[in-house]
């Protein structure tokens, strides 16, 4: 695994899953251009990095970043929040599951944000899918959105990057399916219904509506996370995020 980035905090904060039943759901287009990108001190994937300019990659094309636009991305029906459903404050990740950037805020920041904000009840997290980085992305994401349907969604979530951030390494074949049903097992889901779900790919056409909402209000790398509609670009440290919240708290 990676170094952590500059000035992230070191500890390792952990928070028992506050799972809130979904609602409904959304793959992978083929072929997408993946860069590594470094943006104020955080490296972060990004999508069509080819084309990057003097600020750093380009949006995805046809990628809507208007106010309007962002302001929308607390409207799905596949949420599944961690905390209070009435917290003041929304926090909206969009990762994807080999990208090692976002192993390493899962790790640091986002454990640091559960035990200050989330634990609290002065905000609520909410990860959704912009899975781009190759068929082991598309694949994890199926196997999330299967134990969703038994409300073990973070903990899936969390197990799936804690394999991941063994090695940081993308494309290693470490995601599969044989780790979907150990994990699955570990958090004591329906084995037969899970397996019955990842193996009909239930939700592939999912995975795929989340990736364009995704690019539709503006995120073309990951992690992207918003607070309350404000963007946040990379494994920022924790103090990016502190800043953020505490001024969305102080309207």
């Amino acid at each position: 695994m990676e170094e952590n980035p500059k000035n992230a905090p070191e500890e390792v904060f952990t928070l028992p899953e506050d799972h809130r039943e979904p609602k409904k759901d959304y793959l992978l287009p083929g072929s997408i251009l993946v860069a590594g990108v470094l943006i104020s001190g955080s490296i972060i994937y990004m999508v069509g990095a080819q084309n990057a300019g003097r600020g750093g990659a380009a949006p995805v094309p046809g990628g809507d970043t208007s106010p309007a636009a962002r302001a929308d991305i607390t409207a799905s029906d596949r949420d599944v929040i961690l905390g209070d459903p009435k917290a003041p404050v929304t926090i909206i990740e969009y990762g994807d599951y080999q990208c090692p950037f976002c192993a390493r805020f899962y790790k640091t920041t986002e454990q640091t944000i559960k035990q200050e904000y989330v634990r609290s009840g002065k905000a609520r997290l909410v990860f959704r899918n912009f899975q781009f980085l190759g068929p082991e992305s598309k694949l994890a994401a199926e196997a999330a959105e299967c134990a969703k349907d038994q409300r073990q969604f973070w903990a899936f979530h969390d197990a799936l990057y804690e394999a991941e951030s063994v090695d940081g390494q993308e494309h290693n074949g470490n995601l599969n399916r044989d780790l979907f049903i150990k994990i699955a097992k570990q958090n004591k889901l329906d084995e037969v219904a899970f397996t019955g779900c990842f193996d009909s790919h239930k939700y592939e056409k999912q995975i795929q509506a989340d990736l364009e909402a995704a690019q539709e209000v503006g995120v073309n790398s990951t992690p992207t996370t918003f607070v309350n509609g404000e963007k946040l670009t990379g494994a920022l440290p924790f103090a990016d995020f502190k800043t953020a919240i505490d001024k969305a708290l102080a309207k």
